[in-house]
């Protein structure tokens, strides 16, 4: 298992930021614009708290730890990176597994909260794939546009009085499914043990928390 570029760190701490947030919009009658306009108004609202020089890094990192905590979902995003890994692990090993997840998750966050200078996400187009089945398109610019924009998309689906983020996609590569995948293969070649997964996810969250720059160039042993 690797660690993702940076970019995909980064896109991957918005997803889950996104994961669970919702906005009025009714279910039987969701549009391709309520959609881009949820997008839209979530990414303004992470962006504005990274963005925020009134606050310190610690003041920082602790609102937006408690926006990703208090507005997603992380354990149904786990469950879906688990896969299939699901049937072979008790009821006890899978909450272990979300709790690693989670504490993952947030060490991504934390490790790429020092790398934020300025770049923005801006809504360029939606479309609606099948109904209640969105994809948002958005450009991740830099500061001073030093560098092309990248193409990042939010697949959303209605949740209830509004959407739920379920995926993203950057530069045709969709997160979760990459993660699930790279899953897939760590529980084939460890006799499917999610505990052993678990545990992976726990020492990959320990260095990322004690050495960032080291954990993101380098390759983890499976």
């Amino acid at each position: 298992m690797t660690h993702s570029s940076p970019l995909r760190l980064a896109a991957f701490a918005l997803l889950l930021s996104l994961a669970g947030a919702l906005l009025p919009a009714s279910a039987r009658a969701a549009t391709t614009a309520e959609a881009e306009h949820f997008v839209q108004v979530n990414i303004d609202r992470g962006l504005g708290i990274l963005s925020n020089k009134s606050l310190t890094q610690d003041q920082r990192r602790q609102e937006f730890r408690n926006f990703l905590i208090g507005l997603s979902d992380i354990r149904r995003t786990a469950l879906f990176t688990l896969g299939a890994g699901r049937r072979a692990a008790s009821p006890a090993e899978v909450n272990d597994f979300v709790d690693a997840f989670r504490n993952y998750a947030l060490a991504i966050y934390e490790a790429r909260l020092s790398a934020f200078s300025g770049q923005n996400l801006k809504v360029t187009g939606g479309v609606q794939r099948a109904p209640g089945d969105f994809i948002v398109e958005t450009t991740l610019v830099q500061p001073g546009g030093d560098s092309k924009p990248i193409q990042v998309d939010f697949r959303l689906v209605p949740s209830g009085d509004g959407f739920k983020v379920i995926d993203v996609g950057v530069v045709g590569v969709w997160l979760a499914i990459e993660e699930r995948d790279q899953f897939t293969s760590f529980l084939d070649q460890h006799q499917d043990s999610v505990p052993v997964l678990t545990h992976h996810l726990e020492e990959l969250t320990q260095r990322l928390l004690s050495s960032p720059q080291s954990a993101h160039a380098s390759r983890m042993a499976r």
